[in-house]
């Protein structure tokens, strides 16, 4: 049986504001819960003006104390631009309050080159990757035995239990990073939707290393889904998602995501056409049923039992009304 997640953007909907779009990534987090989901993951963006995730850490605080049981991640925090240390600390905070529900999603992608300056304006010498990932193992199974730069470093509060860590990728350098670390691993299908990329998860499974924080290799697929109740309204939706990443591609994006009206009155230039086409193959489209279908032969291509979608479509009720239609189709205990 597949479990499914969510993974929200926190989008700003047209003549909507950047509160309102926070206030619904909480409704959309308590329904999420209510009606059977995994987890519910939030995003780290910046420089995107038509989303309101930028600092997954401090939502994340907040939905895990509006929601019970259904368990909060990042999805994610991108590790270069911070101290690991500081990391750690945030996030041993939020399993102190919340043990059992709280995940670690690790990403390394890069920011706006201007972005990129400010996170990191006034450091040293950069420390790896690698190394930083290592960091945070170190502080979350309060190692002070094992050789390390802070050996007998550890970080606060300790509670007794650590969050999930996951890694996120989409290639063989994240799955090595992944499996040498003896952490569980994320691909990111919406960005490389790639056939050959099905492989990636078995590499993953067969370099595993056991660690403190996981004995069994553990993964799971991220998708864009587009669901509607009929062919028609998952088109209008998708259409409305072409021009917001159209939007999001361009020099001056404007601060919204798109309504369906607007990009039906809009249309797309030949050019635009081009760029659609190749992002429809970021997404799933359809009804539940052709929705459904589609999750199941990824997740089998991918061999895991673990989907985590992102509903990034246009208009809060679109977005719950889809992980409803989804929560329905799969048979999820809500």
């Amino acid at each position: 049986m597949i479990s499914l997640s969510i993974l929200d953007y926190s989008p700003i909907d047209e003549g909507s504001t950047a509160g309102e779009a926070l206030q619904q990534t909480t409704r959309l987090a308590q329904l999420a819960e209510k009606i059977g989901y995994k987890r519910f993951w939030v995003a780290e963006h910046h420089q995107v003006f038509s989303v309101a995730g930028s600092s997954p850490e401090m939502l994340m605080m907040h939905l895990a104390g509006a929601t019970q049981n259904i368990r909060i991640g990042s999805g994610g925090v991108m590790l270069p631009h911070y101290s690991s240390y500081k990391v750690a600390e945030n996030f041993r905070l939020m399993e102190a309050l919340h043990p059992g529900r709280i995940d670690l999603g690790i990403g390394r992608s890069r920011s706006y080159r201007l972005v990129n300056k400010a996170l990191n304006e006034s450091k040293g010498i950069p420390v790896s990757y690698e190394q930083q990932i290592a960091d945070i193992q170190k502080y979350f199974t309060d190692d002070t035995e094992s050789e390390h730069r802070f050996q007998k470093l550890r970080v606060t509060p300790v509670s007794g239990t650590a969050p999930e860590m996951w890694v996120l990728g989409t290639g063989e350098g994240s799955v090595k990073v992944a499996a040498e670390a003896g952490a569980a691993y994320a691909y990111a299908h919406f960005a490389k939707p790639l056939k050959s990329s099905a492989q990636l998860i078995e590499s993953y499974k067969k370099q595993f290393q056991p660690s403190k924080l996981l004995d069994a290799p553990k993964a799971m697929v991220c998708v864009f889904a587009v669901v509607g109740e009929t062919e028609e309204e998952a088109e209008d939706l998708a259409k409305a998602f072409d021009l917001w990443l159209l939007f999001v591609e361009s020099d001056t994006p404007p601060p919204y995501y798109p309504s369906v009206e607007t990009a039906k009155q809009r249309g797309f230039s030949a050019s635009e056409l081009e760029k659609v086409e190749r992002n429809r193959k970021r997404m799933l489209i359809g009804t539940p049923k052709q929705v459904k279908q589609q999750i199941e032969e990824i997740a089998d291509a991918y061999q895991t039992d673990e989907v985590l979608v992102i509903p990034n479509v246009s208009g809060e009720d679109s977005r719950m009304k889809e992980i409803r239609l989804l929560a329905e189709v799969f048979g999820l205990e809500g």
